[in-house]
């Protein structure tokens, strides 16, 4: 056999054409309810812990981000307001979502959450919508809390803003404390240790009905559980309560064994 014999490629047959098969179309993986996700450019953490928390079969969610700077103040989170709307247009255009949600809880009491909704429902008009700070003043109210303890990695000037607006709506900040870390990119790398130990000195220090760590970038998640069974006392955080908050628009109650407190209540 010669070398050009070896390298000549084989005959083969045509395919078999089978035509065009039959198929059947259900509800897809959103057979339940479809979530739309408003995601900050540099946060890391928001989706991993949804993935940890909307499990549920026929649930799912879809992220849209939007651009922010990595410094956390005043002016940089004005500025996020007109880029909602098109973030939220780049959300499975002409599929139906049951709720939105926006995931930054300074930028949402910079803006006010009702110039949050404006700017989601000029693309999803009439759309169930939620941030963390709408989220977090439902889980209290299901909660039954009215004491509450505020962790964050903010800035001061930003912690007492978030105070004056919780207070604002009924709320009880009987405690506040801060990591300082005013970069976006470094509060999502402060350990879950840290934020247990922090919780720990809220619980030993003040009188809480419930404790909530704001901000979408710090992970809290995975520690509630045995946090609340540690200190007795309910613990929720930005992404923790819109997760829930999400869920319970959406009409899904299930309970979510191992979530924490929160995720065994419904609306109130």
């Amino acid at each position: 056999m010669t070398l050009a014999e070896t390298a000549a490629p084989s005959v083969r047959s045509a395919p078999t054409d089978l035509g065009v098969l039959p198929s059947e179309l259900d509800g897809g993986v959103a057979s339940r309810a479809a979530i739309g996700l408003i995601v900050l450019a540099t946060d890391q953490t928001m989706e991993h812990e949804f993935r940890a928390l909307i499990r549920q079969p026929g649930v799912a969610f879809y992220e849209s981000r939007v651009f922010n700077d990595n410094d956390i103040n005043p002016d940089t989170l004005r500025a996020i307001g007109p880029r909602i709307a098109p973030s939220v247009s780049l959300l499975l255009p002409s599929i139906p979502l049951d709720v939105v949600a926006f995931g930054c809880t300074s930028a949402t009491m910079t803006l006010g959450e009702d110039a949050v909704f404006v700017e989601i429902r000029k693309v999803r008009p009439n759309v169930a919508c939620t941030t963390p700070v709408t989220a977090a003043l439902a889980a209290f109210r299901a909660l039954g809390a009215r004491k509450v303890g505020l962790l964050t990695p903010y800035a001061p000037l930003i912690n007492a803003n978030l105070v004056r607006y919780f207070s604002a709506r009924g709320l009880d900040i009987t405690a506040v404390a801060t990591f300082d870390r005013q970069d976006d990119r470094e509060a999502a790398r402060i350990t879950v240790a840290s934020i247990e130990a922090a919780a720990e000195r809220f619980a030993a220090t003040s009188a809480v009905d419930a404790i909530f760590v704001s901000c979408t970038s710090l992970r809290v998640a995975e520690a509630v559980a045995r946090l609340e069974q540690r200190l007795c006392a309910p613990i929720t955080s930005s992404n923790h309560a819109m997760a829930w908050h999400c869920l319970r628009l959406a009409g899904v109650d299930d309970v979510v064994h191992g979530a924490g407190r929160l995720f065994e209540l419904p609306l109130v």
